[in-house]
């Protein structure tokens, strides 16, 4: 178990660091998935706050669906996002997958976020 752990650790913080050098001042889009549900948030690293945040406990996206843990809420949540960031003031971003590889429920909530007017 360690080992697993102490492995995604290691892919989050070469993530982070390429995209710390690509960012050039803007946000990053965060994803984090659990087994149950998905969160995403843009965060600006040089005022080290959130702007905008979405989840699939979000009261806008979990009446509508069946569970927090597929695909289709991934990309509701990627919509949700985008929308949100589009009010923001916020059109570019850099992806932020964390550790996880870009397939399924992270994949999807980024084509989402894409399809929402979000640039990355």
């Amino acid at each position: 178990m360690a080992n697993t752990k102490d492995a995604f650790g290691r892919r989050r913080d070469r993530v982070r660091r390429s995209i710390k050098k690509v960012a050039n001042g803007r946000p990053r889009l965060s994803v984090f998935r659990s087994s149950k549900q998905i969160y995403a948030q843009i965060i600006d690293d040089v005022k080290g706050h959130t702007i905008v945040s979405a989840s699939t406990i979000d009261k806008d996206v979990k009446g509508a669906l069946k569970t927090g843990a597929d695909a289709a809420a991934a990309a509701a949540v990627g919509k949700l996002v985008a929308e949100r960031a589009v009010a923001a003031g916020v059109k570019q971003v850099v992806f932020d997958r964390g550790g996880y590889m870009y397939h399924g429920r992270v994949k999807a909530l980024a084509d989402a976020a894409r399809e929402g007017g979000l640039e990355f």
